[in-house]
């Protein structure tokens, strides 16, 4: 059942901030997302390749589906020809995977680069080191990725209570990000998105800077 006040509340506060609300719809059923998409609902977040695309098949066009999950180079072409953003980017192997089915599908795809910011195991990315040299082969190589564009950075904070812990990780990654559009991607309006922030922790995100947030149990309830 979806919460249609959580989602209006959500959608006015980040709308006035210029924030991109993405409603995770991971495990949902098509009617959840029928719903919030009759309210207005563009952008919607899911984990999985397969499910990804059953659903893609049986809902309207003009969504914009966000990939958030660890994605595997194998999975990419499935979603190459109508992905409207890849938020986990984790190493340069992906990154000309993207670019080689993005180009078989005639079309450019926008990702982010994942970066590791978690005092967690579990989690994916990249620290900064690793950000630098993946964009070091990405310059070498831009003739022949023409076809891939990284539009930013997204990244998960610790799963704590500490506040201060997630205030420290989220200004990590947006001090990151703001150094990589004042250097890397000077003078390049698309690298624009700091993709931080769920239900958990959002408030937090918005403080920090973030410019997309990640919303699923607020908007769906507690998945089972």
């Amino acid at each position: 059942m979806v919460n249609t006040l959580a989602w209006g509340e959500l959608t006015n506060e980040f709308t006035a901030k210029g924030v991109t609300l993405i409603a995770v719809s991971k495990t949902r059923p098509v009617s959840d997302i029928k719903e919030l998409y009759s309210l207005g609902q563009r952008d919607f977040g899911e984990n999985y390749v397969q499910e990804l695309t059953e659903k893609h098949t049986q809902l309207q066009s003009d969504i914009r589906w966000h990939f958030i999950g660890h994605l595997q180079s194998n999975k990419v072409k499935y979603i190459a020809p109508f992905i409207h953003l890849i938020h986990t980017v984790d190493g340069f192997k992906l990154l000309t995977e993207i670019n080689k089915q993005a180009f078989n599908a005639g079309r450019t795809i926008d990702v982010l680069l994942q970066f590791y910011i978690a005092a967690e195991e579990t989690k994916f990315g990249l620290d900064e080191k690793e950000i630098i040299v993946l964009l070091d082969h990405y310059e070498a190589q831009k003739q022949e990725l023409k076809n891939v564009r990284i539009c930013g950075l997204m990244g998960m904070a610790t799963n704590t209570e500490n506040k201060q812990q997630v205030h420290a990780e989220f200004s990590r990654l947006y001090n990151f990000f703001v150094f990589l559009k004042d250097t890397s991607f000077f003078g390049k309006p698309y690298f624009s998105k700091c993709s931080m922030g769920m239900s958990a922790d959002y408030p937090i995100a918005l403080e920090e800077g973030s410019t997309m947030v990640r919303i699923g149990s607020l908007l769906f309830g507690e998945r089972k």
